[in-house]
């Protein structure tokens, strides 16, 4: 499988940002193996890559490779709908 890319897009430092970014941190040891490389992107920074991605709402987690490109919104406190979501239908994946 090809190197496992996620970029988590949050508007500033706010509660909701960083839930999300703790749920993504404790899915990509937990569920991921620790395998995953993880970005975050404050749109309020960079509003032009936000833009240039459509990210529209806040947090989005974007599975950037392997391809297709896949995407989930939210805080990601669900972990087994982000796994789906990412296109995963094991953690073993």
């Amino acid at each position: 499988m090809d190197a496992l890319h996620l970029t988590l897009y949050v508007a500033g430092d706010t509660p909701r940002s960083r839930q999300a970014m703790a749920n993504l941190e404790r899915i990509c040891a937990e569920l991921l193996g620790g395998k995953a490389q993880c970005a975050t992107v404050d749109v309020l920074d960079s509003p032009e890559r936000a833009d240039a991605e459509r990210i529209l709402t806040t947090p989005t987690l974007v599975r950037e490779s392997p391809s297709p490109r896949r995407r989930v919104t939210g805080d990601l406190s669900d972990a087994q709908r982000v796994m789906v979501a990412l296109g995963f239908n094991s953690p073993d994946q």
